[in-house]
């Protein structure tokens, strides 16, 4: 029993963060009218989490191999809890929006380190078994997170959604120190700091520019500005790891089509997901349910999620990363548009089998995208590709939240702001998937394997 520990203070953990970036949805109408906060807050409530672990993947993965896994994952959970206290304490938006960004620094320190610590400790059939338990949850993590949000909101207050997350860490962290200290390494180089504030400034200037015109309705002189900023920041950033030494990313890999076909698809397989905060506030604005009834008309992409890749994982294992990573957008676009065609009539069934088709999508895309990244580039980049995949997935959902609202604001109404977004989701899912069909590379046996190992044990 001893031995499953560290496997269970990593799936805690895990449950615990990835609720938190589900379990919002249903919370976010809610905040809006507590607090007396725009759309445009209630975007930054979700984008700000999702932005400062994007930004962050790459560096905590340096602090990870200096301080050790075990270390780094503690410190995660103390500031991710601290965190969440504040944001249930919050008086206003602005507060709110501030401490969910610091809960993000923990989030991000959570996320690198899972891996890390399961790779440290099993081997063998051991790494089997840990893994399928580990995929387990992730997916039970996206299903209960909309459901159980609605039920916390409506039954204790949307502030009850963070409180929640305080019992889990306290029982996290006492189970944590039970996972054997990892031996001491030779210290790695400094984090790329002038890389990190370079990244942060583009993708937040990006977000801000996007997030402002939906306010605006139409091309205004700040935004215009942000997105200079963004694009100045971003060739500081490219300029900067070309001449660091040991970069948070070697921008050279995207000189390589088949790399920068992948990251694309992973920016692409984010866009059910950003679609589904303003499927919520459909639901609750637009026909008005409560929280609860939100949750479980959200259910059937979460359920269908959860099922496919429970038992996809197995059966596809060894298949071509392009078939199946295609198949995956493929479905996800469909399934967007399939819920597309909302009027005034429309009811939440009007969304569920769209949603359940979606949720294959997704089941279908998390296996596959791992093996997709490390099919692209040479076997000993595993651990940079592991982290741009991670950095480029929570950018995609970020910057997706950020332009459906640009089309959600435009549309008029709630159900015609949401056909416009769902449109829009449908298009990306498809691009993705004539992408994936034709740029991403197949695999030579074994290197993928290799990769994922080299990444879960922290060799570089």
């Amino acid at each position: 029993m001893r031995k499953w520990w560290p496997l269970a203070a990593v799936c805690l953990g895990t449950f615990m963060f990835l609720l938190d970036t589900t379990v919002l949805s249903v919370a976010l109408p809610g905040i809006g009218a507590e607090l007396s906060a725009p759309l445009s807050s209630l975007q930054w409530v979700a984008n700000v989490y999702t932005l400062v672990l994007a930004v962050l993947m790459l560096p905590m993965g340096s602090l990870t191999d200096r301080f050790g896994a075990r270390t780094v994952y503690i410190a995660g959970l103390a500031v991710f809890g601290a965190a969440s206290l504040g944001c249930g304490l919050a008086p206003n938006a602005g507060v709110l929006i501030a401490v969910r960004g610091v809960q993000g620094i923990g989030g991000a320190a959570l996320a690198v380190t899972s891996f890390a610590l399961l790779g440290a400790v099993y081997r063998g059939p051991d790494m089997g078994r840990a893994m399928g338990v580990f995929g387990a949850v992730t997916g039970l993590a996206a299903a209960a997170g909309p459901v159980l949000g609605g039920v916390l909101t409506q039954y204790l207050g949307w502030r009850a959604v963070f409180f929640v997350n305080l019992p889990l860490v306290v029982a996290t962290i006492a189970v944590s120190f039970r996972i054997p200290a990892a031996e001491r390494r030779p210290a790695p180089a400094r984090v790329d700091l002038p890389g990190v504030v370079a990244f942060a400034l583009c993708a937040a200037s990006l977000t801000y520019a996007l997030t402002l015109a939906g306010e605006d309705g139409r091309p205004s002189l700040p935004v215009i500005g942000l997105l200079v900023l963004a694009a100045l920041a971003l060739a500081a950033f490219a300029r900067i790891e070309l001449r660091a030494s040991a970069p948070l990313l070697d921008v050279r890999l995207f000189s390589r089509a088949s790399f920068s076909a992948v990251m694309m698809c992973v920016v692409a397989s984010t866009a059910a997901f950003a679609a589904l905060v303003y499927t919520s506030v459909w639901l609750q604005s637009g026909l008005g349910l409560g929280p609860v009834r939100a949750g479980l008309a959200l259910l059937p992409l979460a359920l269908a999620s959860f099922a496919t890749s429970l038992l996809s994982g197995r059966r596809l294992h060894g298949r071509s990363p392009r078939a199946v990573l295609g198949t995956g957008l493929l479905l996800s676009g469909i399934g967007c548009a399939l819920q597309a065609g909302l009027d005034a009539g429309s009811s939440a069934g009007s969304i569920a089998a769209g949603l359940a088709v979606a949720g294959v999508g997704v089941g279908l895309m998390g296996p596959a995208m791992g093996a997709a990244v490390f099919a692209a580039l040479p076997p000993e980049r595993g651990g940079m590709a592991a982290g741009a995949m991670t950095t480029f997935r929570q950018l995609g959902q970020t910057l997706g939240v950020a332009v459906f609202g640009v089309l959600f604001q435009q549309g008029g109404t709630a159900s015609g702001g949401l056909n416009r977004v769902l449109i829009a989701a449908a298009g990306i899912g498809l691009a993705g998937a004539a992408l994936a069909r034709v740029l991403v590379p197949r695999p030579v046996a074994g290197e993928a394997t290799d990769a994922v190992r080299r990444d879960l044990t922290g060799s570089r």
